[in-house]
Order: C-alpha cells, then structure tokens, then sequence
C-alpha cells in the first residue's frame, strides 16, 4: 500500500498558481490530506504581497499559467528562496531543462496524480522545514559567535587598558594620562578625517605610548632636575622597550601601538629620538600621538612639574608646529576644545564613545 504524506496540523504555507478551476481542485486536495494554509493568489500583485511576507512555504506552479509567462513567474519566485514544484502538460525534456535550470525543485506532468503530487509536496516540505530549522541555527550560532566575540574583544580592550596604567602608575597615581591621551588622539584622528575603524584603533593603541617606562629605573624616571647625559640615553629607550614588549602581535591595535610607543618622541624636525625621522616619515599614529601626549602632560602637573595654565599649554602645542608636531595635526588641535580635554575618563568605556 502507498502511504501518503499527512500534513495533519501543517501549518506551512503553500501558494498554488494555476488556473482558477484547477487551483481549487488542487486546493481541495491538499486540506484534504491536511494542509491548513493553501493559497490561490489570482494576480500576479497578490502573489507578491504573499512572497513579501517571508511565510511561504512552496509555490506549486503551473507554467501555462493563464495570462502569465509561468517561466517568468517561475525565476522571479526562485529569487526569493521559497522552493518550487512545477506541475506542466509539456513533458518534453527541453521544458524540463530550462525549468530545472531556472531553479524548480521539482517536477510533475499532467495529468496529474493525486498520490505523486502529495508525496512530491510532502518532500519539499519537509526539506524546507529542514532548511528553516537550519536558518535558525545559523542565526543562533551567529548570535552566539558576536556575543563571544563582543566579550572577547572588550576581556581585550580591557586588558590594554590596565596596561597602559600600569606603565603611568609610578608618576601618575589617578591613571588618567593614559585615558586622556587615548581620547584626545581619538578626536585628533577624526578631526583629520581618517576612518572610525582608525579612530577606533587609535582610542586603545594611543595609551600605551610609555608602556616602555616599565623598563626604566624609577632613579632617572622621576628624578627631579636634570638629567645626565646617560641618564638621558637610558630614559630614550622606553620607545624600543615599549615597541619590544608590545612587537609580534596579530592584532591591529597592537601593531599600531607598536609603531606608537616608537615615534611618539620623533619630531617634524627630524631632531627627535629614537631615529631621528622627520616629516611625513613619521607615522601619522605617532605624530598624533605625539600632540595628545605633550599637551596632557604640559596642562597636568607630574611629580617634576607644576601644570602649566591652559592658555600657555594650547600656545606652546600652536609654536611647535612645523618643529616639533605636523603642521596639520596641530590645524586638528585647534578646532578641539582645549578645555574638555582636561575632563577626566569615568570610566574605560567613555574612550568608546568620543567617535
């Protein structure tokens, strides 16, 4: 005995394209054996509305579909994904080509018989269910990946972050230098132009400029006064002690603040150090970095130094330009508000959110 597909509480939607008088005998058919949302749209304009909602299940199509070029219908409802079930008197292999070349799912000549049909639309649906069922897992499992991903990423930022202050803990108690400096190199880069993803990177490689400090004696960092001509040399080394402990690494952030922490302290000039660079062969990330770093230091006391008032700090970042900064960086410090630049960061996230 041939058992027949029961679609007994099938709530999948099937759209049947034929003729009105062959389209309710086929309608009939398919409640009969269980289906509960069979659909006869008429009009090409009603078929549409019903694709648009996303719910059907499969298209049974006739391709000499009155009024219609059904291999025309038959493309424009493969775009939308819903498979199709082409019922057709012409069984020449020529026609059974192009429709299965078009993207019919499957075939059924007629005159038509009650059993195949039932068995051939119970298939597709039941493929289709599967399919369905597979979207979702895919969608659950992408769901899934972008809150690892997101947790991932933050577990990271956060990471260079207490990094950064750690490398300004000695001569910085309340962490904020590195904060400020990120935020401040941020709003420079969008000033500038330069991408969000740019921005973005620069937000979090920014802070880690000194990160080398941790590889100089509290003796010459903090030592009041001035400097020996070794003790000089010993303390312009945090830039290839930085660029050591942050070289190696995958991730983009890293890398920039690689090249950060070794040409923050080279100048436009050519005079600065470790390499002497001058101009344009300076990264744009450390000339960047460059403005943001001496500002907040110049407007910020520090264990050797007396903050200097706002007015001066601005005017001493304006002379240097074309000296010791890029001229079009400090054009990019002018239209900030200097004064907001002295706010302290809350918290790690609002460096998130200056973009």
């Amino acid at each position: 005995m041939t058992v027949i597909p029961d679609g007994t509480g099938s709530t999948q939607r099937i759209a049947v394209l034929e003729d009105p008088e062959s389209a309710a005998l086929l309608q009939r058919m398919l409640e009969a054996a269980g289906y509960q949302d069979v659909h006869t749209p008429a009009e090409q304009f009603a078929l549409d509305r019903l694709l648009e909602t996303g719910d059907t299940d499969l298209v049974v199509l006739d391709l000499q579909i009155p009024g219609a070029d059904g291999f025309a219908v038959l493309e424009r409802v493969v775009q939308t994904g819903v498979p199709v079930l082409v019922l057709t008197a012409d069984d020449t292999p020529t026609t059974r080509r192009r429709a299965l070349g078009l993207g019919a799912r499957d075939f059924v000549t007629k005159p038509l018989d009650r059993v195949e049909v039932l068995l051939r639309v119970g298939n597709l649906l039941q493929t289709r269910r599967l399919q369905r069922a597979l979207e979702d897992r895919n969608q659950d499992l992408q769901r899934w990946v972008r809150a690892r991903t997101a947790d991932l990423e933050d577990a990271r930022r956060e990471t260079l972050e207490r990094l950064a202050m750690a490398a300004e803990y000695r001569d910085d108690d309340t962490q904020q230098h590195t904060k400020r400096v990120g935020r401040t190199a941020a709003l420079l880069a969008k000033q500038l132009g330069l991408s969000a993803e740019t921005v973005e990177h620069l937000r979090f490689a920014a802070p880690l400029h000194d990160v080398g400090k941790i590889g100089i004696p509290d003796a010459v960092w903090l030592k009041p006064g001035g400097l020996t001509e070794h003790e000089r040399r010993m303390l312009e080394q945090h830039t290839d002690i930085g660029a050591r402990i942050l070289s190696g690494s995958r991730s983009p952030i890293l890398r920039l603040a690689e090249q950060i922490a070794k040409t923050h302290h080279e100048r436009w000039d050519g005079t600065g150090y470790p390499r002497g660079l001058a101009g344009d062969a300076i990264p744009l990330a450390g000339r960047i970095t460059a403005v943001a770093d001496v500002f907040d230091v110049l407007a910020h006391p520090r264990p050797h130094k007396k903050a200097w008032p706002l007015e001066r700090a601005v005017e001493e970042i304006l002379d240097q330009a074309a000296r010791q900064f890029d001229p079009e960086v400090v054009a990019a410090f002018r239209r900030l508000d200097a004064r907001s630049l002295l706010e302290p960061v809350e918290d790690p996230t609002a460096l998130r959110r200056v973009a």
